[in-house]
């Protein structure tokens, strides 16, 4: 079937992550640094004009019945209420429940090209509203550039980040997030944080806050950053995990990986492949 879009879904790396609080209804306040890397997925896209929605895995990684890049597509077709449809391949590099932020890649990518494939001309701030709904992660995509984070990950600031490369590391096992951030020993009171302090040390600020509860719940956390450590390295996780990483400084290495696990050298970006395929103003929004 002809692909009439072929969009990447690169992922991303928190440099910091902390907790500084609680809402009321139980979601965390977060404060984080989030990085574009060259590790994506690639999306294909070929329009229907019968409605239909439908998704085909091309790599050996399966996604749910209903994962999140129907669940964007399904969203897009409901907020304009077009009647056009779409047939979705996706190559799946991304590890899953790794921190990397490969599910909330691929539904940014989505909205992004379905709302050019399908002519909707919907500014980036409609996009946006949907992509919250479907993950906090979602509006850092559909933006595409680094960015400090705040809130549940809707208060984004772009950032400007050096060049740099990075050894990251997936062990065999995966998180969920959802236990991660319900465990009891998580600690949310960090300090409040300043991006002027960040950009002193952008790749050495802070810390990860969720990776001794991730430890605990995963060993392979620490496996792997004691691995990283071994090689001089000075690891930590990127997100809720269980992926993990380290600055390299020019010309350096890593070993072999250790047999099931994913060791890959990536460069940061500095903006999304995509950005700026949706309009930014809303006066912009086609029929």
């Amino acid at each position: 079937m002809r692909a009439l879009y072929d969009v990447p879904a690169p992922a991303k790396l928190n440099l910091f992550l902390h907790i500084t609080g609680r809402r009321p209804d139980g979601y965390h306040l977060l404060q984080s640094a989030f990085m574009l890397i060259d590790w994506h997925d690639t999306l294909h896209f070929e329009r229907r004009d019968n409605g239909q929605l439908s998704r085909e895995d091309l790599g050996e990684q399966k996604l749910p019945a209903d994962d999140l890049v129907l669940r964007a597509a399904r969203a897009l077709q409901q907020e304009s209420g077009t009647a056009l449809g779409a047939h979705i391949q996706i190559e799946k590099r991304i590890p899953a429940e790794a921190g990397m932020g490969g599910g909330s890649s691929d539904a940014a990518s989505c909205l992004l090209a379905l709302n050019r494939l399908w002519r909707l001309g919907l500014p980036l701030a409609r996009l946006e509203r949907i992509g919250l709904a479907l993950g906090a992660d979602v509006p850092f995509f559909l933006r595409g550039r680094n960015a400090w984070v705040e809130g549940i990950g809707e208060q984004i600031t772009p950032l400007a980040l050096p060049a740099a490369r990075f050894a990251v590391v997936k062990p065999p096992a995966g998180l969920a997030t959802k236990g991660i951030f319900g465990h009891p020993g998580l600690k949310r009171d960090s300090d409040t944080a300043i991006i002027s302090g960040f950009a002193a040390n952008p790749f050495g600020f802070g810390t990860n806050v969720l990776e001794p509860v991730a430890r605990e719940l995963c060993p392979d956390v620490g496996r792997a950053l004691e691995w990283l450590g071994s090689q001089g390295l000075h690891g930590r996780m990127t997100g809720s995990g269980s992926a993990v990483f380290a600055l390299l400084q020019p010309g350096e290495t890593v070993a072999e990986a250790p047999e099931a696990w994913r060791v890959r050298v990536c460069g940061n970006l500095d903006v999304h492949p995509l950005v700026g395929w949706a309009p930014s103003d809303d006066s912009s929004v086609g029929g």
